[in-house]
């Protein structure tokens, strides 16, 4: 009995098996509520809000089911299956930047050292890709105007830049539109006629904060 448990444990833990994984944990309403509340209504990566056109997705950071190096390789299981309900583990993102981009991509900068079972530590990682709960974004990525870059050619910045699209034209157009916006304020602001003035720099304060779509190519432009 323990020897044909033991082989079926090395099944799963190889990749010869695949785990059944319930989107009806992870993906409950209440998960998605919570997400949406700690990430002020927006895309872990992209910083857009999408909830009037679209649910969203629960993102799994560290792929569950299996995951890939780089764009164009096989699918190597098994994934970070014992990630699969770690609120850690969980973010909610758009549809582009999960289904088109990241999908089960997750790079590391050094491969060897990934965690191929429960029984490995993950902290022993390098990810090249950021992690919006633990690293600073504005440390890796900045902006020129709409378009990011890895702030001084950063790899874990370019990778994630890359990996999500985040140059993606589509989004490319949603940020030029909010920067119209954010210069019509600062042109009021420099004109310097009151009220006028006072309200739009309330404004621009308030466009900075987390809270707000675009917040850190905002504060770039600002800058």
């Amino acid at each position: 009995m323990i020897a044909a448990y033991s082989r079926a444990s090395r099944s799963y833990r190889n990749g010869k098996k695949s785990f059944d994984f319930d989107p009806d944990i992870y993906g409950h309403l209440t998960v998605k509520q919570s997400l949406k509340q700690a990430q002020h209504d927006k895309c872990a990566f992209c910083e857009s809000k999408f909830a009037h056109i679209s649910y969203g997705d629960v993102e799994h950071f560290r792929p569950k089911a299996g995951w890939r190096q780089q764009k164009g390789d096989a699918l190597s299981r098994p994934g970070y299956y014992w990630l699969a309900y770690e609120w850690a583990n969980l973010f909610l993102s758009c549809t582009l930047c999960n289904q088109r981009f990241k999908k089960n991509l997750f790079p590391l900068q050094t491969p060897k050292r990934r965690a191929r079972n429960h029984q490995e530590d993950v902290a022993a990682e390098d990810p090249l890709l950021i992690n919006p709960a633990v690293d600073d974004p504005e440390t890796f990525i900045s902006f020129r105007k709409e378009v990011p870059y890895a702030v001084s050619g950063n790899a874990r910045g370019e990778t994630t830049i890359r990996t999500l699209g985040l140059r993606r034209v589509e989004l490319a157009e949603q940020r030029r539109k909010h920067l119209g916006h954010v210069q019509a304020l600062r042109n009021l602001v420099e004109i310097g006629e009151e009220p006028y003035a006072a309200e739009a720099r309330s404004l621009l304060q308030r466009m900075q904060q987390n809270t707000e779509e675009y917040a850190s190519m905002t504060r770039a432009f600002l800058r």
